[in-house]
């Protein structure tokens, strides 16, 4: 990807409004939340061998 030089006159940088306390708590809350919900599914299900798996497998 390339460089974009900005135009004359134009300013590619965004001034957002600061969040309030109340919206930091709140979007700290959901991450943290996302953070377990995504953690819990990202752990591998893990059958335990079987005779006729460990044949399959050469276990």
């Amino acid at each position: 990807m390339g460089h974009i030089a900005e135009p004359k006159g134009v300013d590619f940088l965004i001034k957002s409004t600061p969040l309030t306390d109340k919206e930091r708590e709140e979007l700290s809350e959901h991450i943290k939340k996302r953070k377990i919900e995504l953690g819990k599914k990202s752990e591998p299900k893990l059958r335990p061998l079987t005779k006729e798996s460990r044949k399959h497998n050469n276990v």
